[in-house]
Order: structure tokens, then sequence, then C-alpha cells
């Protein structure tokens, strides 16, 4: 059997480009200075996962998918912000997978490609929340695959990189009011597990496995233009002093999700599990560290933004499987006293 090391994304962001940051002379911030605080949150209410599929729309996030063990799910779960439950809803159509990618346009979620841990999927769904009902559409063009990257922006849906055998670097546009897919720019490199986030129109790819190691970049694709842009390099490369910890954001199988204009990256591994949590400003193009995630280390988790708030959930730390859920306070002090 396969050995998976992704959620794949689907809470999205876009930020914009870049200006110079002030030189300053090398110095390392105590973690005592870190801002931010994690807190304790409504429990996803089905059993614990990883590698699970998360796309949000309005005020309601949808997760299904994923895998415990030797178990997979087509399950789909839909969370109530304001009412603070969850209910079950109509399974996701096809066989049961993992490492699957979701993203929602409009008022349309959209769920396709993964595993069952022997065969790879290339078919694409689409879910009504309205009429809580599935449609079959076209399938992905690419290769059969797991481990991409899905988001959305604008009008259009994109899928891509991942892994078929081989890391990947196509991506591919669909657009719902046609049904058609068409292929984009490639990204630079070949990479699976990245995180996705968009902001500002434009989506954000941050790092990601090619061929077993973690890379030291972030893309950033402009559908306006249809090009991609690489930004800072992920590593401290520079005499001044806000890279210095730049290593420690460089990781797959992690989450990302967007509040107050900011982005955020959490979770994942790169060799070993990853709980440090970086702030991203796309003004300056500059990462700063935030308090690390207060959870148990883990890859494979979800995360989303509803109403402003960042949460993240679910997530593997090795056979450990987890169902809890944590939310973000980037202006708290932290508090380990909302996290127990």
């Amino acid at each position: 059997m396969k050995q998976f090391a992704v959620y794949v994304a689907a809470s999205l962001i876009v930020l914009t480009p870049v200006l110079i940051v002030p030189g300053c002379t090398k110095s390392t911030s105590s973690d005592d200075d870190l801002v931010g605080n994690w807190s304790i949150s409504k429990d996803f209410e089905n059993d614990a996962r990883g590698e699970a599929i998360l796309f949000t729309i309005g005020n309601k996030a949808y997760l299904g998918t994923g895998v415990s063990g030797t178990k997979r799910y087509n399950d789909l779960w839909e969370y109530d912000l304001d009412k603070d439950y969850w209910t079950r809803m109509k399974e996701v159509p096809g066989p049961v997978r993992n490492s699957a990618v979701a993203f929602a346009v409009g008022s349309i979620g959209y769920v396709g490609t993964g595993t069952d841990g022997y065969d790879e999927f290339n078919d694409m769904y689409s879910f009504n929340p309205a009429t809580n009902d599935w449609d079959t559409l076209p399938p992905f063009p690419g290769s059969a695959r797991y481990n991409a990257i899905g988001f959305a922006i604008g009008d259009k849906g994109y899928v891509g990189s991942g892994y078929d055998g081989s890391d990947l670097q196509d991506i591919y546009s669909y657009t719902p009011a046609t049904g058609q897919w068409e292929q984009v720019k490639s990204m630079n490199r070949r990479r699976s597990a990245s995180t996705v986030f968009v902001l500002n129109n434009k989506a954000y790819v941050v790092s990601g496995s090619n061929n077993g190691t973690a890379l030291n970049d972030l893309l950033v694709y402009d559908p306006a233009t249809k090009d991609w842009t690489e930004k800072r390099k992920l590593t401290n490369i520079s005499d001044e002093s806000y890279d210095d910890d730049y290593s420690s954001i460089v990781r797959y199988n992690a989450v990302s999700f967007v509040m107050g204009g900011k982005a955020y990256l959490a979770t994942g591994q790169s060799g070993s599990y990853n709980a440090t949590v970086w702030e991203y400003d796309a003004a300056n193009d500059q990462w700063t560290r935030k308090t690390d995630f207060e959870g148990k280390a883990r890859e494979g988790a979800v995360a989303m933004t509803l109403k402003d708030r960042g949460f993240v959930l679910t997530g593997r730390n090795g056979s450990e499987y987890y169902y809890n859920m944590y939310e973000w306070h980037p202006a708290d002090e932290q508090n380990d006293d909302d996290n127990q």
C-alpha cells in the first residue's frame, strides 16, 4: 500500500506583490516574543482522520473523505459556525478516497482526484448544498493523481501538481459555466503535497515535496496574466534579520488559511512534524513567526476561514488520528488554559 503524506488544500487566500524590506542587523527573537493564541473549538463529530477535503461556502464549511489507518471515507459533513454543530450530508460519489482536492466557486463545491491506497483518480464532482446533491463533471484532464492542490479565483477552479508515481507541475483551470477544462502555465518545478492560499485574486503555492525534499519557494499565480512569479526564498539567504528562521517555513502536507488580509501557515512536516506557525504579509512579501500550533503536531489536517475566523482541525501524527479543532487568535497572548 502506498504511504500518504497530504491533505490538499482547500482554504483560499491571496496577497499582493513585493516591497523591499528595510535592512537590519541579524538577531533572532525569543519564543517568548511570539504573538497569537490557539484555543480548543468544536470537535469534528465523526471519525478522526487525516488527508480529508474541506471547502467553504458562505458561513459554512464542508469536510469529508480522508483516511484513518486502513479505513477510507466518502462521507461529507457540514459545519455551521453560527449554530456550532455538524450535519451529515450526502456522500461523495465514486470510490472512498483520501488526499483529494476541493474548492468552491460561488455556491457550489467541487471535489476530485485522490487515491484509495491502490489506484489514483481523476474523477470530479460538484456539490450543491441547497439540494444536498452531487453531479458528475467532466474528469480532470491531467493524469490520475493525489496530493494535488485545488483552489478557486473568481469564476474558475484550478487543480494541479500532485503525485501519479512522480511529482507533477501541471495546472488546469475549470470553468463551471461551460464545463470546460483548460491547461494553463505549469509551475516552475514538480511538487506534491504543497499548500495553497488565495488573496487579492492571486494564488500562492507554498513549498511542497520534490522527490522527497521539501522545497524552499513561494510561487504566485495571477489569472489576469496567466503567469507564475516566484517570491523570496523560504530560507535564510539575506544579511537581514527578517529571514533568520525562515527554514522552519519549509514543509509539505501543511494547511493555510486567511484572516484580516494575511495568510497563516501551520502544521505539516519536513522530516519531522512541524508545529511552527507563520504569518504572511503580501504587501512586503515577508513572513513573521507566530505562536506555535498548540495541539499535537500533525500533518494531513484541514483548515478553514469562516467570518474572518481561522480554524485547524483533524490530521494525524504517525498512526494517531485526530478529530479536534483549534481556533487561531492572531492578536492574543498565548494561553495554555484554553487548549486543554
